[in-house]
């Protein structure tokens, strides 16, 4: 069979890479490092040479969003142009009334003052003293422009001097990558330029008992220990034996009694991915046939459903006195189309279901398209009153019935609050779910799809057609301008069992990263052994080997943080949750991390994955 090989990057790709690596590295530490506030991501997109607005700032710092990583800036770069000097021109000279190629004190301070976003008069006498060089009380705008730009210049090309001249800083960012500066025409900066201008993995994990306090120290001299030390895992994988394996169904299966929950995966700001989690209660020993699947939109069948590639797995713990005394039972290994499937005894007992899927094929779609008009939400009909557009219709639809978890085609309180929760961060209580009683659709205390509707006409009619909350909400529930579902994959659980009824209930989404990435640690563990990176003993890669995902886990049980470099780039057909070839982790001292989940581009051709992984740096 064909291989397919992901494509090398080109010189202007690498050059705009280094770019952002040196605006990066010129505010943070590391790359590794994630954004923390609107003013860092102000700080970083100036280093790059950006005059970011505060609308610009507000469009990928909202509300929701708690940090931001290397991977989402080098994104919005790409959607952030440097401001050009003919802009600036241009816009100057829309305030130059005579002309002349100056503008006063008053004329500036009365375009600054009252229009876009409002300056202070303070903040005006301030630019103005820093443009005014010939202290005449006139502003020389085409040379302020081009000391903007070449500040902007100045301060791209110090962070790039910089990064070259810091040998260490450069090994642990870049590997064994060679390093080349763009040229420039631009001149050194000096640090007081630099300062004017500057004017989005798993969790480690240091719980687990493996990872035992040892207080020897190495018998390696220093030198020795920040040696590259590599290691490399390969795994061939062939279509054949996929389909070998399948777990096949019960015969008598529709005599099983049967039970079934919904959810929804949910793409994060921070590039996570979260879901709701689910409890399952067995009152005597039986046989179970358990499946998880990607499922489409009932309303939608004309249209394809991006999401149905999405892989997914589901992870069976019993429950503990509390969650930490939690035990990893088993997990979903086989694939059957896109049902992941598990057969086998469970004993009486209550058990945790935690939803799975890799980040490998659900991921952050570029910002670029938020430059298209979105869909229109909200019309006004022939007698002026508001309603919502068929396009809106249609996506509200798709979220009742990613909302509806039971299947029942009606909305509990508690599948409600699951939407709140998601858009608001609220809960809507007894007293207010009594309100939307009198003023909705209801049967049976729970809201009807059309109930559900009048509950968006009506907060649309409150903000007299306003859609900024509908877009929340859209947005939140993983809706892009086009209203298209990309940031979200909704999913069913079904549970067979042969002896007993079951019962499933959900769980707060809050409840699960910590209890699925120890879920998950453990899973990658307990199928494969331990191989320690050459010239550091105390430092473990397991690579977990499946048919349908390879999972990597570095242990480090070392008191320092380590550095890895990651290199995939001899894999073929393979697809990293990274989203790319070459990368580092960083891993604390006496701490597991997730490094990364591979699978196959094409499910039908053969695929190998081939990692190298090398330490950097151990500090």
């Amino acid at each position: 069979m064909s291989l397919q090989e992901s494509p090398r990057p080109s010189d202007e790709e690498e050059a705009f890479y280094m770019q952002c690596r040196a605006a990066y590295l010129a505010v943070f530490r590391s790359s590794l490092t994630n954004i923390a506030s609107k003013q860092q991501l102000c700080r970083v997109l100036q280093q790059a040479g950006r005059n970011p607005s505060q609308a610009t700032l507000n469009k990928y710092w909202t509300p929701r969003t708690s940090k931001l990583n290397f991977d989402d800036f080098c994104e919005i770069l790409k959607c952030e142009k440097k401001t050009e000097e003919t802009e600036l021109m241009r816009a100057f000279r829309k305030m130059d009334v005579n002309g002349d190629g100056y503008i006063t004190h008053s004329e500036l301070e009365k375009a600054l003052t009252t229009r876009g976003e409002k300056m202070t008069s303070e903040e005006v006498n301030t630019i103005f003293s820093l443009a005014d060089i010939n202290r005449d009380g006139k502003l020389d705008y085409a040379e302020f422009c081009r000391l903007l730009v070449s500040m902007a210049e100045q301060c791209q090309k110090a962070a790039l001097e910089r990064l070259e001249a810091d040998a260490k800083l450069k090994r642990q960012n870049f590997g064994s990558q060679s390093y080349n500066p763009p040229k420039s025409s631009v001149s050194s900066a000096s640090s007081a330029a630099a300062q004017v201008a500057a004017s989005h993995p798993q969790p480690p994990d240091t719980s687990d008992a493996t990872l035992k306090k040892d207080s020897r120290s190495s018998s390696r001299p220093s030198s020795a220990r920040s040696r590259r030390s590599s290691l490399s895992n390969s795994v061939s994988v062939t279509s054949s034996s996929i389909k070998a394996s399948k777990i096949p169904e019960p015969s008598d299966l529709q005599e099983w009694h049967h039970s079934f929950m919904k959810g929804c995966f949910f793409l994060e700001d921070d590039g996570s991915i979260s879901s709701l989690q689910y409890q399952l209660h067995v009152p005597q020993t039986t046989n179970v046939y358990l499946t998880i699947q990607p499922v489409s939109l009932s309303h939608r069948p004309d249209k394809g459903s991006s999401w149905m590639t999405v892989d997914t797995a589901l992870f069976v713990m019993s429950a503990g006195e509390t969650k930490e005394d939690a035990t990893l039972v088993y997990f979903t290994e086989s694939k059957d189309k896109e049902k992941y499937v598990w057969k086998g005894e469970l004993n009486a007992g209550t058990y945790y279901l935690l939803p799975f899927t890799s980040g490998c094929r659900l991921k952050k779609r570029s910002k670029k398209n938020l430059s298209n008009k979105p869909v229109e939400l909200v019309y006004r009909t022939d007698t002026e009153e508001l309603d919502l557009t068929r396009e809106l219709r249609e996506a509200l639809s798709g979220i009742f019935e990613v909302i509806d978890l039971d299947g029942n085609g009606l909305l509990s309180l508690e599948e409600y609050n699951f939407f709140e929760l998601r858009t608001s961060g609220e809960k809507c209580d007894q007293d207010a779910w009594a309100v939307c009683k009198e003023n909705f659709d209801m049967r049976k205390n729970q809201l009807t799809r059309q109930g559900f509707m009048e509950l968006n006409l009506m907060e649309a009619t409150e903000k007299d057609g306003d859609p900024a909350d509908l877009w929340v909400n859209l947005e939140a529930m993983g809706y892009d301008h086009m209203l298209e579902l990309v940031e979200a994959c909704p999913f069913q659980i079904d549970v067979h069992c042969e002896g007993t009824q079951l019962s499933i209930q959900p769980l707060s989404m809050e409840s699960g990263p910590k209890l699925l990435n120890q879920a998950l640690q453990k899973s990658i563990i307990a199928r494969t052994g331990a191989k320690a990176l050459r010239g550091l003993d105390n430092v473990f890669v397991y690579t977990y080997r499946g048919e349908h995902r390879v999972s990597s886990l570095i242990a480090n049980k070392t008191n320092q943080k380590v550095t890895v470099h990651i290199n995939n780039e001899q894999s073929r057909n393979c697809s990293s949750s990274r989203g790319m070839n070459v990368f580092a982790v960083e891993v604390p001292g006496r701490t597991k991390m997730v490094c990364q989940h591979v699978l196959p581009i094409n499910d039908k051709q053969d695929w190998t994955y081939n990692c190298v992984e090398t330490i950097l740096t151990c500090t």
